[in-house]
């Protein structure tokens, strides 16, 4: 492929470098974040060769290219937009600007989360792993080597507070050790373990004011109080670092915020959103245990729809609760279904489209979202067909229905799909029988199945409508090209296509599309459809010699045009007095790009009657997002 022409597309498509705000790109993607969406022609941006599918994530416009063929992409992108290559968190950083307060809030969520995502596994899968030994050697249970393997097993969730209090540290660009501080105070074991039992109720008052109570009660599997409470001591870090002498820095600005936070975290931030997020734990298990099932086929519905919202990382909290009060985590099995039902909708797209192009990109993104990885099957192909989508949900909804009504956990959070197994294994600490991996696996299976079915059936390739046509953007008479007195266009040597001889002095747009070129002498202009036709308009023979006399420009280069609307204006009479013959040829000069040509009517014309059809090759036959969704 012509990478620099593939660049030059992207860059057309998404309204020049102008619009461009930082751009870089990961293993398969070109990340984009634009100024203004509005200017965004995603129609175009498909068709740009080489695409395999674009889509919107957390506030980047998102290119597939794939493997190996991305960077050649970028790099060309660059060169021709005249910017300086970012990297992915420049993008991430860029995105997160432009999005309102609630969006923010849910990426500083995901970004505390991810980073301690492999502590979370490893613990999970130590668990597994230790049950199993329990159960092939009898007697391990009471053995120091259980008691040796437990503390691995379960140190990350034991003191998960610290964990958090790092990693949001880090995010919230405060001094990390003193973060690590905040998350021991808050499970001090001076402090009543907050997994104690009733004795949590026995403890100490600090103090009361009327119903307001304060007890010396540890933060033993809290989220939120931990987060809130390390963003206080780095917003009071940060302001002392700008206001204390540096002489004395090291001594008051640690001390001050330490005191600060540890202050308000044991008074306020935690007390009332450890409550607050107590309460939210306990809706969320109730929802999904609501008799037959229906919590987790609501859920199971709704995960998928989170996920193009770019909000899903909201629910890292209510994993992250279940596990850490010592329970199995049973929001993970119903994201699996979920998940594997888009990469299962996504396959039977690829099983039944005779199109060469989607079926090559719906195999490889099926298959990821088994992996855990949905966003290529979501946005590649399902969200922009529509009717894969709603299957996938269909299939959530189906397979959350079995997962909660089998009470499937898992015993870490971060993994789904055919990798999640290795985090169902039984499990007696969490609850988790020795049916749980197998329903584990039936509900992949259920998920898969109606996802399947349903967009098996219900999708369907649709054929080349409207946008491959050319409309007559003269009044009067359509002829042969042949029949044009003069060789180059009549050969077909500039393309192939039709010739009008004008009855009126106005030339309109053939198609929805873009002013690509315009000559100074406004005698000819070339225009390229949202479809990705490229046409040349030429008002009469040799009237180059005019110099732009007797016509008139109504649009500029780079505009962005709609089928009919006037582009240019000529005095007919004036160019015909002159010697000129009139005949004006329409010449479609990217033929090799389709299977064929078709002139669709010769004789009388008027604006906006349809003349040509460009027949696109098989492999290009998919129906744009705006024809699956006219809506």
């Amino acid at each position: 492929m012509d990478y620099k022409a593939s660049a030059q597309g992207v860059l057309d498509a998404i309204g020049g470098k102008e619009n461009i705000v930082s751009a870089a790109h990961c293993a398969t993607r070109l990340r984009l974040v634009i100024a203004d969406n509005g200017k965004v022609n995603k129609e175009q941006l498909e068709n740009v060769d080489g695409a395999k599918g674009v889509f919107e994530a957390s506030g980047q416009l998102q290119i597939i290219f794939g493997t190996g063929t991305v960077n050649k992409v970028f790099d060309e992108f660059i060169a021709l937009a005249g910017i300086e290559a970012g990297t992915k968190e420049d993008v991430k950083k860029a995105a997160a600007s432009k999005q309102n307060i609630f969006l923010r809030l849910i990426k500083t969520l995901g970004d505390v989360f991810v980073p301690i995502l492999p502590a979370i596994v490893a613990s999970g899968l130590l668990m597994g792993l230790l049950e199993g030994l329990t159960k092939v050697i009898p007697g391990m249970a009471e053995s120091n080597w259980y008691t040796f393997f437990h503390l691995m097993s379960s140190a990350a969730l034991t003191f998960l507070p610290i964990l958090i209090a790092v990693s949001s540290a880090r995010v919230f660009g405060g001094n990390m050790f003193l973060g690590a501080v905040v998350g021991m105070i808050m499970i001090h074991p001076d402090l009543v373990n907050a997994w104690s039992g009733d004795a949590v109720n026995s403890a100490p008052v600090l103090f009361s004011i009327g119903a307001y109570s304060v007890r010396l009660v540890g933060y033993q599997g809290h989220v939120i109080p931990v987060i809130l409470s390390v963003w206080v001591m780095c917003f009071v870090e940060k302001k002392l670092h700008k206001v204390v002498p540096e002489m004395l820095d090291l001594f008051v600005v640690p001390l001050a915020s330490v005191l600060a936070s540890g202050a308000v975290a044991l008074l306020v931030v935690g007390p009332i959103f450890g409550q607050l997020e107590t309460w939210v734990l306990q809706g969320a298990s109730w929802f999904i245990s609501v008799p037959f099932g229906i919590g987790g086929f609501v859920v199971g519905a709704a995960y998928a729809p989170t996920v193009v919202a770019g909000v899903h990382h909201m629910y890292n909290i209510i994993e992250q609760g279940f596990l850490s009060n010592g329970g199995a985590n049973i929001w993970m099995p119903i994201a699996t279904a979920a998940n594997v039902a888009q990469g299962a909708a996504a396959l039977a797209v690829a099983l039944k489209t005779k199109n060469k192009k989607l079926k090559a990109m719906a195999v490889p993104a099926g298959i990821s979202a088994y992996l855990g990885i949905t966003e290529p099957a979501i946005f590649g192909v399902n969200v922009r067909y529509k009717r894969p989508f709603i299957a996938g949900i269909v299939g959530g909804a189906v397979g959350g229905l079995f997962a909660a009504l089998t009470h499937v956990g898992a015993s870490a959070y971060g993994v789904t799909g055919i990798f999640g197994i290795l985090i169902t294994l039984p499990n007696s600490e969490l609850g988790l029988g020795a049916w749980n991996i197998v329903n584990y696996i039936f509900t992949i299976l259920i998920a898969s199945a109606a996802a399947f079915a349903v967009s098996f059936i219900w999708y369907k390739d649709e054929a080349p409508r409207e946008k491959d046509k050319v409309y007559s953007p003269l009044k009067g008479e359509a002829i042969a090209l042949s029949d044009v007195k003069d060789q180059t266009f009549a050969s077909g040597v500039l393309g192939q296509g039709f010739a009008v001889v004008p009855a009126a002095g106005k030339v309109v747009a053939p198609f929805d599309g873009k002013v690509t070129t315009l000559f100074e002498t406004k005698h000819a202009i070339g225009l390229t459809s949202d479809a990705g036709i490229e046409v040349l308009v030429h008002v009469g023979l040799n009237t180059v010699a005019l110099e732009g006399k007797y016509f008139k420009a109504l649009v500029s280069e780079g505009d962005n045009v709609k089928a009919g609307q006037p582009l240019l204006t000529f005095d007919a009479k004036a160019i015909a007095a002159e010697g000129y013959d009139l005949t004006t040829p329409v010449v479609v000069t990217n033929p090799d790009d389709y299977a064929g040509i078709e002139v669709l009517c010769h004789g009388k014309v008027g604006f906006g009657d349809a003349v040509l059809l460009a027949k696109q090759k098989e492999s290009e036959t998919e129906p744009t997002a705006q024809e699956a969704n006219p809506a």
